[in-house]
């Protein structure tokens, strides 16, 4: 695919999902956590989107690179060496002086600041035995984290490389907005440490996101979409799915702190 065309084919896919971003950007969810309590439920949340986030990530891996033996070279290597850059730091990142993935960390954060990891533990466990859609009805986790891990496990079963890549592009953690952070900031200050390590969390997935994952993944969209305008039309669909999604989770997570 040419430069231009490339470029055409993310900035609409951008144009269309402006009015999204800005409404999520601008949710009233952010100021609505005024407390220690509020902060935990909404971590009770969000944490499926962090996994869910994970598991996209695996499915793009999956599909650009080689994962079983024997080993054959796949056909996009461009996008190969993003994905295996990407993977690096979102599953073996280093902190603390330990190597852990970036939900380990999460996980790590909501243990520290005292809200529960019951609900994705279970789904976790479950997934031993039985499918993932299967386990998400299963599992006692807040609705609208449901409604949200179903759309993204449809999609990747739906087995549209472009459409996972856009999913995964367009619907990152950099939509969390400099005040939500803070927010957090504030809150560690007046209770020293136990928010700390959501806050690092926080504000390294925003410099990886920024700063080096994102403009990746806009690459590896674009390779994956091509010249097939068929694609990039779906992928336009799935990004605007993805960040509705978000919303529809904002928007429940908000109902359980206003209730």
């Amino acid at each position: 695919m040419t430069a231009a065309a490339t470029v055409t084919g993310i900035e609409a896919i951008e144009e269309r999902i402006a009015p999204l971003r800005a409404r999520l950007a601008e949710h009233s969810l952010y100021a609505s956590i005024r407390t220690e309590e509020h902060l935990r439920t909404f971590m009770e949340s969000h944490v499926f989107a962090v996994w869910d986030f994970m598991s996209l990530l695996k499915a793009l891996q999956s599909r650009l690179t080689c994962v079983s033996s024997p080993w054959t070279p796949t056909k996009l290597p461009e996008s190969r060496r993003f994905i295996n850059e990407i993977v690096l730091g979102e599953e073996s990142d280093e902190f603390d002086g330990r190597f852990l993935s970036h939900f380990e960390i999460y996980l790590l954060a909501m243990a520290q600041s005292g809200a529960s990891t019951a609900g994705v533990t279970e789904l976790i466990s479950r997934l031993e035995t039985i499918q993932v859609l299967e386990a998400v009805e299963r599992t006692e986790i807040p609705e609208g984290a449901r409604q949200f891990l179903r759309a993204t496990f449809e999609l990747i079963e739906s087995g549209k490389l472009h459409a996972v890549a856009a999913a995964f592009t367009f619907g990152r953690e950099d939509l969390i907005p400099d005040m939500f952070r803070s927010l957090v900031r504030d809150l560690n200050e007046r209770t020293p440490g136990s928010y700390a390590t959501f806050l690092w969390y926080l504000e390294r997935h925003i410099e990886v996101d920024g700063e080096d994952h994102g403009p990746l993944s806009l690459r590896m969209v674009a390779d994956i979409c091509g010249e097939d305008d068929a694609r990039w039309t779906e992928a336009a669909d799935a990004a605007e799915a993805a960040l509705k999604a978000r919303l529809a989770l904002w928007d429940s997570v908000l109902a359980r702190i206003t209730a």
